[in-house]
């Protein structure tokens, strides 16, 4: 079996996680979807050799080896639902972004998607709770920062072309407004649209683990993927992937210098 996550760590107290970016399908569950849904196109594509960079800016790194479709790593054990009178997909996606259905079967049951949640799920979510103590005992506090992407325009999500940077603070719930705000303001001044808590304001991860009252800030960014690939063909663009990432690291810089003052 192909491990649950990769991880590397860092030196600072930064976590980077990138949930949605594994391609991996167990083939018992492979059996039981259909052509669309082993397409998996709502893949948060190329997130991970975006951030690659997380060593060199001192962040550690997580990230997923097994697709969304397998179990959602943003939704909560509970599945309810985190974007009330929204369309949005659930812990065991029954159907993609464009509404296709994901299974032949129509769904996932109650038990499978526990067993899932064991399996895939809490692994994930034990090494989050794992490094973010290890930051508080070393450092006084933690930084997380959730790491994602999505197709610019996806009609049954959002109305017209999302915003190049989409970051999210659950209201301001999950991180301090100052160290926020120093995040925002490198992303207003880049080449890239942006906004804070617009469409996209924060995952489960962003809001279960953003407690700023505890010394813990959580940040989601949601990033159109036109941003740095070809949208149409899938393909990462190096040039456009190596300007957007000058923005992340400013980005990240700013994230653990506001949180260091």
């Amino acid at each position: 079996m192909k491990a649950i996550y990769e991880f590397h760590q860092g030196t600072q107290p930064l976590l980077i996680s990138v949930p949605h970016d594994g391609r991996s399908i167990p083939d018992d569950i492979a059996a039981t979807m259909t052509p669309a849904g082993l397409a998996i196109p709502d893949t948060d594509w190329h997130v991970a050799a975006l951030y690659d960079f997380a060593g060199e800016a001192g962040a550690s790194l997580l990230v997923a080896n097994y697709s969304r479709y397998v179990v959602d790593l943003n939704r909560p054990r509970s599945d309810e639902s985190l974007y009330q009178d929204q369309v949005t997909t659930g812990l065991c996606a029954a159907q993609t972004f464009a509404g296709d259905d994901i299974y032949t079967t129509g769904g996932v049951s109650r038990e499978e998607q526990q067993r899932r949640v064991a399996g895939y799920w809490q692994p994930y979510h034990d090494r989050i709770e794992k490094v973010l103590a290890d930051f508080h005992t070393r450092f006084g506090y933690a930084l997380l920062w959730d790491a994602h992407s999505i197709a610019s325009v996806v009609p049954r999500l959002f109305d017209g072309e999302l915003p190049a940077l989409n970051i999210g603070t659950n209201a301001g719930g999950s991180c301090a407004p100052d160290i926020a705000a120093a995040v925002a303001k490198v992303a207003a001044d880049s080449p890239y649209s942006s906004v804070v808590d617009g469409r996209f304001r924060g995952g489960y991860i962003t809001r279960h683990y953003g407690t700023p009252g505890r010394g813990t800030h959580a940040l989601q960014l949601e990033i159109a993927q036109r941003s740095y690939m070809d949208e149409i063909s899938g393909a990462y663009d190096a040039p456009l992937a190596g300007n957007l990432r000058e923005t992340l690291r400013a980005m990240l810089g700013a994230y653990i210098e506001a949180a260091a003052k």
